[in-house]
């Protein structure tokens, strides 16, 4: 064991407790083994280091120059010091700026001729490129032959360039890497030896030194090729025993009955299902009709016929004497979706009721703003058997709630719950009930591999017939304001048609969210800012927007609104008369973003959309279009036209494939937002693989860790490999993995 106590020792034995406390608080770095596994970002070559002519704006960046000229100002009436130094590399120019006390050093330091490295954060002032208060170290050594031999080895070797804060450069943590290196020789390998012959692999000392310190080009290449597999093997070991613990589980199985609700609702299906419906819903009949509990994920794309999907296995097992419960992340989506099955299931949903089929069932909704009468009445119908589906909010995981036999949990839109929430469900029924989760974003293969590694995956990709194309534009409110005029003569059109439309917008915009700025200080300061930086400005808000709307661009139109903060009685009146077709026009938080559904919505209006995601914009443009009647999305946006905000809003409009979406989406983002807080255990441990570039990677290593966890379930035979999975699946991430 004492193999694995180096990479234990905590880095303030080794680098002091100043620079270690920074280590932790910023970059969560703790031991040894963390700071060796803080891989370089990239590495710099010299010549490439010293181009000023190429520096990147709004980029931290590592330079090498010499000082042309240095010198002091006066401002503020001689009140304030400003130290101006200007470099030069032979490319380019570039000034450096220090104020106030934190001129002396430099001046003393920084003489004309002086050779030294700097690190800062490039901006513009005054049309000129400039470092303001970069951090720096001299390069010159007391003769001059040493200075050249310092620039020499500096220039001679790749410098790696780490994920750095703003209390801590590259080059310390590079210092600090250089402390704890000597310790890489005692690292365990995780790779069972067959594995990394077989594949020809670097020893893991041997890559830790090459990534932090490479002699070649191909030494980096040699290192990154070993550590995203360590990586990607790891983690797929993980989830491969996840996934045969999983079958080791007894369960209930849930078999097909004829005649029973499932062949009564297809009868009764005014139309046929997609070929795509037919092939999922057929894998998942197959896990429900086993005795180990089914785990799928089931994504599909906006308006791709999940639900149908979702409530023809539920009915399945309900023919099989099981209840189901769907679990929706809020009010207004189980609202949503208990009104659209019992509408799909007419009277097959009242079972037991006057005028309902005697092969029905009943199906309750349950959520924590229900009336005592009524929910005591939904409670009594799960623990009798007499409810068959129950569709809720988390309110259905609270101990009062029992089951008489539950044997399905379908959750919808699994990013927004927590995996305690899933598994506190799952422990309701007497038997782990099997699992179907759906999502509507839809997820690149890889994602879905390392993310969702524990679940198998079904897609449905086709949309149902009679679906309408959309029709998306991005609207730059700022550079043409004419465009955002013509957005809601737009609106006014489709309104007139006999259509409805939504408005959709980041904030609600009333006086609790105000009061927050503390007694109006904050929000004064505010106002100043966004008069002189529009992108500073609070992103725009429900009830104002409303308010013009009524008053100018759509006066005389019915304008609603809905949000978060209403009351749940006042969200479902608004929501119930919108899909009545009372409301034209209905202005909305993103509450609206998963489940709604209003097939008469043909226009949709999304304002600031630069301040939502990728994929958040193709959920919300997904509300639109519904019917037979085409759609329209208009993405109005203040952002620069050269601006990544602007980039990622054409991107969408000129797409209506999701899965596409998320793959721009991820390559903007990268994991860790993807990957997300539920998924901290695996985000966190990827530090070299990226999900979205190394898809073969993740594949061969799935197919490797399923055939060892076959071989060998406990790892008995694999020691190296239960140490690092150990040191993995830390508390935290063991326990999101057991409840995945």
């Amino acid at each position: 064991m004492d193999r694995v106590s180096s990479f234990d020792e905590p880095l303030k034995k080794l680098l002091g407790g100043a620079t270690a406390k920074v280590m932790a608080e910023h970059l969560d770095l703790h031991t040894v083994g963390d700071l060796l596994h803080h891989y370089p970002r990239r590495y710099e070559e010299r010549g490439k280091l010293t181009a000023l002519a190429d520096l990147p704006l709004d980029e931290h960046v590592t330079v090498v120059a010499q000082v042309a000229d240095a010198r002091i100002l006066m401002f503020n009436n001689g009140r304030g010091k400003r130290l101006e130094v200007t470099l030069t590399d032979g490319s380019g120019r570039l000034q450096l700026v220090f104020f106030g006390h934190g001129v002396h050093k430099p001046h003393k330091e920084l003489l004309p001729g002086r050779q030294a490295m700097f690190a800062g954060k490039v901006s513009v002032f005054n049309r000129k490129m400039q470092l303001a208060h970069p951090t720096y170290q001299l390069l010159d050594a007391s003769d001059a032959d040493e200075a050249t031999e310092a620039v020499d080895a500096f220039a001679g070797r790749l410098l790696p360039i780490y994920p750095a804060c703003k209390q801590l450069d590259s080059w310390r943590i590079a210092k600090a890497v250089d402390a704890v290196l000597p310790s890489a020789r005692d690292a365990v390998d995780p790779l069972p030896a067959s594995l990394r012959e077989g594949r020809g692999f670097t020893p893991l000392p041997e890559a830790l030194l090459k990534v932090h310190r490479p002699q070649t080009k191909a030494d980096v290449e040699d290192a990154r090729a070993r550590l995203k597999w360590d990586e990607a093997f790891v983690l797929q070991v993980a989830l491969a025993r996840r996934r045969y613990a999983d079958t080791q589980l007894p369960a209930v199985a849930r078999r097909p009955v004829a005649d029973g609700l499932l062949d009564a609702f297809d009868a009764k299906l005014p139309f046929t299902l997609t070929e795509g419906q037919e092939k999922v819903s057929k894998e998942i009949f197959d896990d429900l009709a086993t005795e180990h509990p089914m785990h799928r994920l089931l994504q599909g794309e906006v308006g791709s016929g999940k639900t149908m999907v979702a409530l023809r296995a539920m009915l399945t097992v309900v023919d099989a004497g099981g209840q189901a419960a769907m679990l929706a992340p809020t009010e207004v989506l189980a609202q949503q979706h208990h009104r659209s099955i019992t509408e799909m299931m007419g009277e097959l949903a009242e079972g037991g009721m006057l005028g309902g089929s005697d092969r029905g069932t009943k199906v309750v909704l349950l959520t924590g703003s229900m009336g005592m009468a009524a929910r005591r009445q939904a409670l009594l119908d799960l623990v009798t058997g007499e409810a068959g589906i129950v569709i809720g909010t988390h309110a259905l995981i609270e101990d009062k709630v029992q089951f008489h036999d539950l044997g399905l949990v379908v959750v919808d839109e699994q990013h927004r719950f927590g995996v305690e929430q899933r598994d506190a469900l799952r422990s309701k029924g007497k038997q782990p009930p099997h699992l179907l989760v759906m999502t509507a974003t839809p997820i690149p293969r890889t994602v879905a591999m390392t993310v969702f590694g524990d679940l198998e995956t079904s897609v449905l990709d086709q949309l149902p017939a009679g679906r309408s194309p959309i029709a998306s534009h991005v609207v730059p409110a700022k550079d043409k304001p004419h465009f955002l005029s013509r957005a809601w003569e737009r609106v006014r059109e489709e309104v007139e048609n006999g259509h409805q439309a939504y408005v959709v917008c980041p904030r609600i915009g009333d006086d609790a969210e105000e009061a927050e700025g503390k007694g109006g200080k904050k929000t004064k300061a505010k106002k100043q800012a966004a008069d002189e930086d529009p992108e500073k400005r609070p992103p725009l808000a429900v009830l104002e927007i409303a308010d013009e709307l009524r008053k100018g661009a759509l006066a005389g139109l019915s304008v609603e609104v809905l949000h978060g903060r209403m009351h749940p009685d006042d969200k479902d009146d608004v929501m119930r008369r919108f899909a009545a077709g009372d409301v034209d026009v209905l202005v909305a938080t993103t509450v609206i973003e998963v489940g709604v559904n209003v097939p008469n919505a043909t226009a949709m209006v999304i304002m600031d959309a630069d301040r939502f995601g990728v994929s958040q914009l193709h959920q919300l443009r997904g509300r639109v279009g519904r019917g037979s009647a085409p759609g329209l999305c208009l993405l109005v946006s203040e952002a620069h036209e050269a601006s990544p905000a602007r980039a990622r809003l054409s991107a969408v409009a000129a797409t209506l494939d999701g899965f596409e979406l998320s793959r721009i989406d991820l390559e903007q983002r990268r994991e860790g937002d993807v990957l997300g807080q539920a998924q901290s255990g695996v985000r966190s441990s990827l530090r070299m693989l990226t999900v979205i570039d190394d898809e073969e990677v993740i594949t061969a290593a799935r197919e490797e860790a399923v055939a060892v966890v076959a071989a060998d379930p406990e790892l008995e035979h694999l020691p190296e490999l239960r140490t690092v999975l150990a040191a993995l699946l830390d508390k935290d991430r063991e326990e999101y993995l057991d409840k995945g």
